[in-house]
């Protein structure tokens, strides 16, 4: 790896804690530097922030305002995540696969069943016609209480028969996997979502505690392919317990990740690629702060 200097980092499978001193004693010219040889040198992928400023879920989005991003992201990464198959989200995979693209696609599901049957549909119809690479059945359905664990389990069921030659799973924290064998055996690949911040990790520990977050997953999946489907660290907002979102935390966390990742060969794709404001309504000022670009595309590191 090109990118990676020895007197910075050096993550192998032995080490227990990373090596944050050498980050920490950087100057800011030095981390900014060294963050940017690790997105130029190129990451896995990125979760797609699809509303632009004034937008919000419900919003349909235009194809022209989707090329506009993924332009930006596929000079850094092999792979786009989406969230839904609709109102316009049905389009990302599309303009993803245009731009060589690999796509992680999801159907977004909820208590609403005729939505959810729309969404289904639409994800098995991306898939039929070539844009799917891996689909993702519900996005943190458990976690929200908006389905019962029996009807997600039908829901995988159904689109694992229609797509036999894609990798079907299902996208929520990483403890579901753990704590539900039934959704982990049902599932072909399995999607999780790490996030030390939100359990109130300090930045010091995080990278510790992600890996751990990881290998619970890893050691529940017997075997099955792992991705960790979201992961990220913001750098502004309303402090959670000892995680504190600074610029420098978040670079030293986007740096962390992704050279381990480059390590121990783990597919990692990161939140988000651009801020959206409309989070802060569910998520207080920091939901709006968790892009490697912000609202108006410019890089933010």
């Amino acid at each position: 790896m090109s990118y990676r200097e020895e007197k910075y980092l050096s993550f192998k499978k032995s080490d227990t804690v990373p090596k944050l001193d050498y980050l920490k004693n950087m100057s800011g010219r030095e981390l900014k530097d060294l963050f940017l040889e690790v997105l130029y040198g190129g990451i896995h992928g990125f979760c797609f922030s699809l509303y632009e400023e004034g937008q919000k879920p419900g919003d349909v989005v235009t194809q022209d305002q989707i090329v506009k991003r993924i332009n930006i992201l596929n000079k850094h990464s092999d792979w786009v995540r989406s969230f839904s198959c609709t109102e316009g989200n049905e389009l990302i995979p599309k303009v993803a696969k245009n731009a060589g693209l690999k796509t992680l696609v999801g159907a977004w599901l909820g208590s609403d069943k005729e939505k959810n049957r729309q969404e289904i549909d639409n994800l098995v119809k991306l898939a039929r016609e070539g844009y799917v690479d891996v689909a993702a059945v519900g996005n943190e359905v458990l976690y929200r209480d908006d389905l019962s664990e029996e009807e997600l389990l039908e829901y995988i069921e159904e689109v694992k028969e229609l797509l036999p030659d894609i990798p079907v799973g299902y996208v929520d924290a990483y403890y579901e996997f753990v704590q539900r064998p039934k959704i982990t055996e049902a599932c072909e690949i399995i999607l999780c979502n790490c996030y030390p911040y939100w359990e109130g990790t300090d930045i010091q520990d995080s990278f510790q505690h992600m890996r751990q977050m990881y290998y619970q997953v890893k050691n529940a999946a017997n075997g099955k392919r792992v991705m960790i489907s979201e992961t990220g660290w913001p750098n502004k907002g309303e402090a959670l317990g000892n995680a504190v979102p600074t610029h420098q935390n978040a670079m030293i966390y986007f740096i962390n990740t992704y050279l381990w990742a480059n390590d121990e060969d783990v597919e990692v794709f990161y939140f988000s690629s651009f801020d959206e404001s409309w989070k802060i309504s569910s998520e207080g000022e920091v939901g709006a702060y968790w892009g490697i670009w912000d609202k108006s595309g410019k890089i933010k590191y």
